[in-house]
């Protein structure tokens, strides 16, 4: 499928050397650019995602999801890219769904467009579905309108947006922040259909130590309305 917006895959990976080469050559298959930003990797992530086609950038030391995302973004604003999807480097994200960004932010210029899981939880764990359909309940009532699943990070985000708003987290609760701080900017939250691949690996969320950072950051946010 040829693009008609110039797109690049940010994928933020620690550790990922099992799966990082799949992802790479899968997401290049689809004609896409892919920048691999190696949070402070101790194994082959960088040079796998390399050979595969992929710019590598690299953290040392560690600096966690969000700071990735934000090199990556910034990457794609330096190079004129028209619009970022972000993609978990573990494999849990189809690379057959990108079509469906693309296609749905055509045309669109202050843009954010967000996976979700939510339309097929049959394969979803039980505690996730409903820890998800928590969240995405109370952020949609803060964002003012409702987004399906707002706990995906597969999602396409427009550089015109991305120019417009200031990201601030350096871990998991970016995610979150890019919501809220869209919806404060006007942009409306569209979402499309994705499949998630559930494995046996241990989740990288730690669920006492990122909950607390979560809510705390939902609290500062509450208290900061400006985008």
């Amino acid at each position: 499928m040829e693009n008609v917006l110039k797109i690049c895959v940010v994928i933020p990976a620690h550790n990922e050397e099992k799966y990082i080469a799949a992802v790479v050559a899968a997401v290049r298959s689809k004609g896409f650019d892919v920048v691999v930003i190696d949070d402070g990797s101790a194994d082959r992530t960088s040079p796998l995602a390399q050979q595969g086609g992929a710019t590598v950038l690299r953290n040392e030391p560690r600096g966690g999801k969000g700071f990735s995302l934000k090199r990556g973004f910034a990457y794609a604003i330096e190079h004129n890219y028209d619009g970022v999807i972000a993609m978990d480097g573990d494999g849990q994200h189809d690379a057959g769904d990108l079509e469906r960004f693309s296609a749905a932010a055509q045309g669109k210029k202050m843009c954010l467009i967000n996976g979700s899981r939510m339309g097929d939880t049959k394969t979803m764990p039980f505690v996730r579905r409903v820890t998800n359909r928590f969240m995405s309940w109370m952020i949609s009532q803060i964002c003012g309108q409702r987004i399906e699943d707002t706990q995906c990070g597969y999602r396409y985000i427009s550089v015109d947006l991305l120019r417009h708003i200031h990201l601030t987290a350096n871990d998991f609760e970016i995610e979150t922040e890019m919501l809220l701080k869209s919806c404060r900017a006007g942009c409306e939250v569209l979402s499309v259909p994705v499949k998630t691949i559930y494995r046996d690996e241990k989740s990288k969320i730690n669920p006492v130590k990122d909950t607390i950072r979560f809510f705390s950051y939902l609290f500062k946010e509450l208290k900061n309305r400006k985008p």
